[in-house]
């Protein structure tokens, strides 16, 4: 199914044991399109810590009762590698994080999540994650560039081959690869244009700097581009 992320924001986290809080933002990854974290507020529950959960541990969406399933215990997520609030995502972290779920990595091998297109439960041995996170040691710090807040990008101006046109609203996501399918663009009026889905390989780059995402598309491609459907899922073609 193919998922809103802006409609995911506020819904209810529901691990194996017990509710651990609601979904706060996501970090996706710019090169390959895909959502690498849920970040959790987990409220009065672990005050001042951000939580991040990883794909491989989300089950079901359940949008009629906004409820994300977490395939893990209360006490996993708590003894979980702690992450610096307002601080960007290190390499470093995301290794000590997926050998502490015990998960393969993301960033070895060709596909959207390693060797596979989806996020897999069964981890390679730990020799072999001990060797990926030292061949990774040069990588580390440059690959944290790429992890960005979709809250964060939400608002970003588009511009295409002649001009901009619109802003960034929301993404659709596939709920079983977690990548990001289409960007949702409102073009005109903030309050009054008309929202339209610009496919991810169509974008060339983000500039952070410029809060700007830049499209291989003309603004007349834009404007008239496929409608964005407000259902709360539309299913995959």
């Amino acid at each position: 199914m193919i998922q809103s992320i802006k409609q995911l924001y506020g819904d209810k986290l529901g691990a194996t044991d017990g509710e651990i809080g609601a979904v706060k933002d996501f970090y996706f990854d710019d090169q390959r399109w895909a959502v690498r974290y849920l970040v959790a507020d987990t409220g009065p529950w672990l005050t001042g810590r951000q939580v991040l959960i990883s794909p491989h541990a989300l089950d079901h969406l359940y949008p009629p009762g906004k409820l994300v399933f977490v395939k893990l215990t209360r006490k996993q997520i708590e003894d979980s590698p702690a992450i610096e609030t307002h601080q960007p995502v290190s390499r470093q972290y995301e290794v000590r994080y997926f050998q502490y779920y015990g998960w393969p990595d993301y960033w070895q091998g060709d596909g959207l999540w390693g060797h596979s297109g989806f996020p897999m439960v069964s981890p390679p041995a730990a020799t072999e994650m001990s060797e990926r996170a030292v061949a990774n040691g040069t990588q580390r710090d440059s690959a944290a560039a790429h992890l960005r807040s979709t809250q964060a990008v939400a608002g970003y101006h588009v511009q295409g081959l002649d001009g901009l046109t619109g802003h960034i609203c929301d993404f659709m996501v596939d709920d079983r690869s977690w990548a990001i399918r289409h960007l949702v663009v409102k073009t005109g009026h903030r309050l009054s244009g008309q929202e339209v889905e610009i496919p991810t390989d169509k974008v060339i780059r983000i500039s952070y700097e410029e809060s700007t995402v830049y499209v291989n598309l003309t603004t007349a491609a834009i404007e008239h581009g496929p409608a964005h459907l407000l259902a709360p899922a539309v299913a995959a073609a």
